[in-house]
């Protein structure tokens, strides 16, 4: 248990006595840091709202098909889409997991604070 040099209420040990393990403050920063990636964010917020193929998420935010194959191998990779193939093609979109449906709802939310006017 750490003890704090200064004793000014009760909160901050209650706090400290639930908080998490290491491991988890390195996976949430992991999931931030890959979402702090502009073009990530970007493709990201695309499949938040449709479901599309690797080409036309390439078209969308103006990169090659092999840079945005990479992107989202690291999105499907931490779980935040998944991939279907139709034929030879491979349509992305946002996971039906709880995990991804918080980071759309705060990358919305986000959206929502920046883009006010």
């Amino acid at each position: 248990m750490v003890s704090l040099p200064h004793d000014h209420n009760e909160n901050t040990m209650k706090l400290l006595a639930e908080k998490p393990e290491e491991e988890v403050f390195t996976n949430v920063s992991a999931t931030f840091g890959l979402i702090s990636d502009s073009t990530r964010l970007e493709i990201l917020w695309l499949l938040c709202h449709t479901e599309e193929c690797v080409m036309n998420i390439a078209a969308a935010v103006e990169m090659s098909s092999p840079a945005v194959s990479h992107h989202l191998r690291l999105l499907k990779g931490a779980g935040l889409i998944t991939s279907k193939r139709v034929g030879k093609e491979a349509y992305y979109t946002l996971a039906d997991s709880e995990e991804a449906q918080l980071v759309h709802k705060i990358v919305d939310a986000v959206f929502d604070m920046n883009c006010r006017k």
